[in-house]
């Protein structure tokens, strides 16, 4: 039995991949002062392509066999780095407060939840229902007294913050779909290429092409490469194809609380008590869809 096929492995691997994605949020807020969003995401995935791809060739990773199957890959890339990361990134830049962007994106378990039936022929069980809309009470009571006044909503921002959330929710089903047979190192890297060729495109009309090569900078940006678009999208890629899409997708509503939880211990944001159960409420959310049945 291979690790990843461990039990074991099924029940830490989504916690592990929570805290790690978790992070971002943190590194992002270390970076962006440094370089505009598109510039910062262009950035990050040409040095994860730079590391990642002696490493495949030293493995000799199976390449896709089509350009069929390629372009498969390519498409879930873009949906999941270069759409859902670029819309929050760009969000958060045109002054949408990071706690509503984290609330609007953790819809996608009830998104994905309402699609999969009809996209994957996987059944949505009462049960899980349930755990859905209460991980969903519980990303709220984290997030939304943290939204403030309203300073910096704007109708762009919030449609932007969408388009992450639809972006990230399309990449998982379509990954599910067309690309659970991908060798995770070859089309990490596949991935990467297309989402940088996307993001790059973007950065060229929207923004200024300059990066101030601060320290904060670089281990922010050192972080986020080793820790996020190489640890963590891995992670995701082998928890997508051992697991339902509604149970993976799940998983998403502990990322804005754990975010909320960094930021109180490391920027001194407020947390308060609703926040810390909302936290509870949140997790108890996701153990109801992620049971067995």
């Amino acid at each position: 039995m291979s690790a990843t096929n461990h039990p074991a492995f099924g029940r830490i691997m989504p916690f592990v991949f929570v805290f790690l994605w978790s992070t971002g949020f943190v590194g992002a807020k270390f970076g962006l002062p440094y370089a505009d969003p598109f510039v910062f995401l262009f950035v990050r995935f040409a040095i994860v392509i730079l590391l990642m791809v002696p490493v495949v060739m030293l493995m000799k990773a199976r390449w896709p066999s089509s350009w069929r199957e390629a372009s498969h890959i390519g498409t879930a890339g873009v949906l999941v780095h270069g759409i859902y990361l670029g819309g929050v990134f760009w969000a958060i830049d045109t002054g949408l407060p990071s706690g509503l962007a984290a609330l609007i994106v953790g819809l996608q378990p009830v998104v994905t939840a309402s699609v999969v039936g009809s996209l994957l022929g996987e059944r949505v069980s009462m049960r899980q229902w349930g755990g859905l809309v209460l991980g969903l009470v519980g990303v709220a009571l984290v997030l939304v007294p943290k939204i403030g006044d309203g300073i910096g909503i704007t109708p762009f921002g919030i449609g932007l913050a969408v388009m992450a959330l639809l972006g990230m929710t399309a990449g998982t089903l379509y990954q599910k779909r067309f690309c659970t047979g991908m060798d995770l190192m070859s089309g990490t890297v596949i991935q990467y290429v297309a989402a940088a060729a996307f993001v790059g495109v973007v950065a060229l009309f929207k923004d200024e092409l300059t990066v101030e090569w601060s320290m904060n900078f670089i281990l922010a940006m050192a972080w986020l490469v080793l820790v996020l678009s190489i640890g963590a999208i891995m992670l995701l890629m082998v928890l997508i194809k051992q697991g339902e899409a509604t149970r993976v997708a799940s998983m998403f509503y502990l990322v804005p609380p754990t975010a909320a939880f960094f930021a109180w211990v490391l920027f001194d944001e407020h947390l308060g008590a609703l926040g810390f159960a909302g936290f509870g409420v949140a997790a108890l959310g996701v153990a109801l869809v992620i049971m067995k049945r």
